[in-house]
C-alpha cells in the first residue's frame, strides 16, 4: 500500500492550556498522554485569530507577513483609516491598497501542486481568508467558500453555519467526510469557534465557558476517529492539535483614542492624525508623519498611564515579531494584566481598548490580544512522525513553527520561514522528558 503523508491541523480557538481538564477534556487529555505536548508554546503579537491565521499560514510574524491585527491601520491615499480585518471585504481592500494580500507564501500555495490544501472556519471570515487569501487551495466558511482560484461555491458545498457549538458540530462533520475522500488535501484545518465564542460572552470558567471547551473536545474526537481509520489504511499523518491564544478577563476598558485626544496630542476621536487600532488587549497606533513632532510626547503618555504595561517603538517593534516600516504600526502598546482571578477562580485579568465599531461590553468576560501570561497560554499537542509519545518539550514553540514542521513532515523546502520544523528541535536543545502527562497538564 502506498504510503501517503498527510497533515491535519485542528484549532480550538482561545483555548489557554490550563484550562484543559479530565472533567471537560477528556480526548484531549488523552491525546496529550499519548503525543508530544509543548509546555512553552506561545502565541504571536498582537494575540488575535486574523494575525494568527496568517502566522500559521506562512511560517512568519505579522513583520513579515503583514497582517497587523484583528483591527488594521493601512494608508489608502486618503490618510490613515482603521480598518476590521474580520469583514470579508478587507481582503479586497488590502489587495487594492497595497498590491497584495500577505506579503510571503502561505502553506496552500507551497502544497498546491503537492495534494494541495483546505480550510474548514467557524471563526472570523478574515480570519478564514487569510489563511489562503489568493485562493491556491479550498477554504469553507459561512460568509462564502471557494475554490482554487478563488471560484466561489454557491451550491451544496456552502457551509452555511453560524459561529458556536452547534456551528462547530456541523463542519466538523463536514470536514471528517472531506479527510476521507479520494481527493482529500495533503493540508487540512479545522478552526473551531470555540471556546473563543463563548469565552468572550460569558465568564471564563463558567458552565457555559466549559460547556464550549467540550463541544470543542468533542469535535476533536470525532477527527480523531477519522485519523485512526487513515492511519489504519497506511497513511503518515502528521496530527496538530492547538490554540491561538488564550483569554484573560477583562477589569477595565481604556478608550485610548479619547484620552489621547483629552491629552492634547490627537485633533479628535476621529481624526486621521493619530489613528488607533484596538485589538483587545492591545492596540496599534500609527502616527501621521504631519504630526511627527508629537511622537516622543505620545510615547511619553503612554509610559505614565497605569493602564499601559509597554509602549513599543522602532526598532524595538521587532521584538514583537513587528515591522518598524509599516506605516500601521508606529506604535505597538501592550495593556496591564494582573494575576488576580475571576468569580470562578480563574486567574489572569486584563485591560482593554475600546473599539467604537464594537460597542460589546466585555467587562467580566475574556478577551485578548496583548502579552498577558494567560493570553500567551495557547496548548499545542503534536502526534506522528517525528514526535515521541508521552513526551513534554520545555523549548520555545510558536505558531510561526506549524507551518514549517508540516512542510517537514511532507518532505518540502521550509527554509525562509520565521519559524522553523518542531521535529529538528525535539530532544536537541528543548529540555525534553516523558512524564505522566495528566500532571503536566495541571501544572500548566
Amino acid at each position: 500500500m502506498k504510503n501517503i503523508k498527510r497533515c491535519i491541523l485542528i484549532m480550538c480557538d482561545s483555548l489557554r492550556r490550563d484550562l484543559i481538564l479530565p472533567d471537560s477534556s477528556p480526548t484531549l487529555t488523552a491525546l496529550a498522554n499519548n503525543a508530544s505536548w509543548f509546555a512553552n508554546a506561545r502565541a504571536v503579537f498582537p494575540s488575535t485569530t486574523r494575525v494568527s491565521s496568517a502566522s500559521i499560514a506562512t511560517g512568519c510574524h505579522p513583520g513579515r507577513h503583514g497582517l497587523l491585527g484583528n483591527k488594521m491601520i493601512t494608508e489608502d491615499g486618503k490618510g490613515l483609516r482603521c480598518h476590521n480585518v474580520g469583514e470579508p471585504v478587507f481582503r479586497d481592500h488590502l489587495q487594492r491598497v497595497t498590491g497584495r494580500t500577505l506579503r510571503v507564501p502561505t502553506l496552500a500555495q507551497r502544497v498546491a501542486a503537492h495534494g494541495g490544501a483546505c480550510i474548514m472556519s467557524n471563526v472570523s471570515a478574515g480570519a478564514a481568508y487569510f489563511n489562503d487569501p489568493d485562493g491556491f487551495g479550498e477554504v469553507f466558511h459561512s460568509a462564502g467558500s471557494y475554490g482554487p482560484g478563488r471560484e466561489p461555491y454557491l451550491d451544496e458545498r456552502a457551509l452555511p453555519i453560524k459561529s458556536g457549538c452547534i456551528g462547530d458540530t456541523e463542519m466538523t462533520a463536514r470536514f471528517c467526510k472531506k479527510l476521507l475522500e479520494p481527493d482529500a488535501p495533503v493540508i487540512a484545518t479545522l478552526w473551531l469557534s470555540e471556546p473563543d465564542h463563548s469565552g468572550h460572552g460569558h465568564p471564563l470558567g463558567s458552565p457555559a465557558h466549559f460547556a464550549a471547551i467540550a463541544n470543542a473536545n468533542a469535535c476533536v474526537a470525532r477527527v480523531l476517529d477519522v485519523v485512526d481509520q487513515l492511519r489504519g489504511r497506511g497513511e503518515d499523518v502528521l496530527l496538530m492539535v492547538a490554540s491561538d491564544h488564550g483569554m484573560e478577563t477583562v477589569i477595565n476598558e481604556i478608550d485610548v483614542g479619547q484620552a489621547l485626544v483629552d491629552a492634547g496630542l490627537k485633533a479628535a476621536a476621529d481624526s486621521d492624525d493619530v489613528v488607533i487600532a484596538p485589538n483587545g488587549s492591545s492596540c496599534m497606533v500609527a502616527i501621521d508623519p504631519r504630526v511627527g513632532f508629537l511622537h516622543s510626547a505620545i510615547v511619553e503618555f503612554f509610559n505614565h498611564q497605569p493602564w499601559c504595561a509597554a509602549v513599543y517603538e522602532k526598532q524595538a517593534l521587532t521584538q514583537l515579531g513587528l515591522s518598524p516600516e509599516d506605516a500601521g504600526n508606529t506604535l505597538a502598546v501592550v495593556m496591564q494584566s494582573y494575576e488576580q482571578a475571576n468569580e470562578f477562580g480563574i486567574p489572569g485579568s486584563t485591560c482593554i481598548v475600546a473599539d467604537a465599531q464594537d460597542p460589546k461590553n466585555y467587562n467580566g468576560f475574556g478577551q485578548h490580544g496583548g502579552l498577558g501570561n494567560y493570553e500567551q497560554a495557547p496548548f499545542l499537542i503534536v502526534q506522528g512522525s517525528g514526535f515521541p509519545t508521552q513526551s513534554t518539550h520545555y523549548g520555545p514553540a510558536s505558531l510561526v513553527d506549524f507551518a514549517p514542521t508540516f512542510l517537514h513532515h511532507l518532505g518540502l523546502p521550509c527554509t525562509d520561514m520565521d519559524g522553523s520544523p518542531l521535529q529538528l528541535r525535539i530532544g536537541a536543545d528543548d529540555h525534553s522528558a516523558s512524564r505522566s502527562r495528566l500532571s503536566c497538564i495541571a501544572a500548566h
